[in-house]
């Protein structure tokens, strides 16, 4: 791996590492509705501009709805997750669930879409349940009905980004194909539609707009420009110079990065239940992940909209 690839992967993590610090940072004040919708109308807009700068043009190929729908899967009801997730979890540990991600594509694959489950992934799928375990029971926040919830949010949203990547197979790529930017950027306008009402609806019951002061605002246009427009062009950036599986080794860098910044902006405890979980499901995303024949499959680590090649 070249330098500055390395450094675009750890660029990606960091940055990926940071949206939980800021989802924890606006949840409290907006409401977790508001705040997924802030994040991908954010995200529309940035990726709406950036598309002439990459000579891109709004030319869907007749797969629009698809590509509205995916959106949906992908980033819609996963920020929603997330966010809800944030009422009661520490950032870190969000983060750390994040990387359940491809193990939740291995169950999908292997439950719906007859993608064989070797002895290696489904080892994987095992030790993956075991990190989440130990975190949720061993971690520096007390067990409770809550935190229960806050993982199965996050859990929720890890199978979105999984059954995202089959449906972008299935919608898109057996279709012809779309440059996946394009599809990122359609995918952003697809989940800002979708949350609108849901938004309209939590701020007719309790708007919490006037209260947000700078540092809330701040923080959502982090997530949205940042942690979402820009890492998918950086993420799809890594796809061309590395391939789909070695790029997934981001998934391996986000939690430490999403608990060190929860440490240090927002003072989260950290503990050996951090490490312990972390590493069983490094181990099993590797698992996972390693190369088998030689092929390449794309995946979302983070909300990336993941469309194979």
């Amino acid at each position: 791996m070249k330098p500055a690839d390395l450094a675009r992967l750890l660029a990606l993590a960091a940055i990926w590492g940071a949206s939980f610090l800021f989802i924890r940072i606006g949840v409290p004040a907006l409401g977790p509705m508001p705040t997924a919708f802030a994040r991908v109308l954010i995200g529309a807009l940035t990726l709406a501009a950036c598309l002439p700068l990459l000579k891109l043009r709004w030319d869907m190929q007749g797969k629009w709805p698809a590509v509205l729908a995916l959106g949906v899967v992908n980033s819609g009801i996963p920020f929603v997750m997330y966010a809800i997730a944030a009422l009661w979890l520490p950032a870190g540990y969000s983060a750390v669930f994040n990387a359940m991600t491809p193990l939740m594509g291995v169950l999908i694959g292997a439950l719906a879409f007859s993608e064989r489950l070797t002895r290696a992934k489904a080892l994987g799928v095992l030790l993956g349940v075991a990190g989440v375990a130990v975190l949720t029971r061993t971690g520096p926040v007390a067990f409770s009905t809550d935190v229960l919830l806050g993982a199965l949010a996050c859990l929720a949203a890890t199978a979105c980004y999984g059954l995202s990547g089959f449906l972008a197979r299935r919608w898109i790529t057996r279709r012809g194909g779309l440059d996946s930017r394009l599809v990122a950027a359609g995918s952003m306008v697809g989940a800002t539609v979708f949350l609108l009402p849901f938004c309209l609806a939590a701020l007719w019951r309790h708007n919490t707009l006037p209260a947000a002061g700078a540092g809330v605002w701040a923080a959502m246009l982090g997530l949205g420009v940042l942690c979402t427009a820009l890492a998918y062009i950086l993420y799809y950036r890594l796809i061309a110079e590395l391939g789909p599986v070695r790029s997934l080794s981001v998934t391996f860098l986000i939690p430490p990065f999403g608990i060190v910044w929860g440490a240090l902006f927002l003072g989260e405890a950290l503990s050996w239940a951090h490490a312990a979980g972390g590493v069983l499901i490094g181990v099993a995303v590797w698992l996972v992940l390693r190369p088998v024949t030689g092929v390449e499959h794309g995946a979302s680590p983070a909300g990336g909209v993941a469309v194979k090649r």
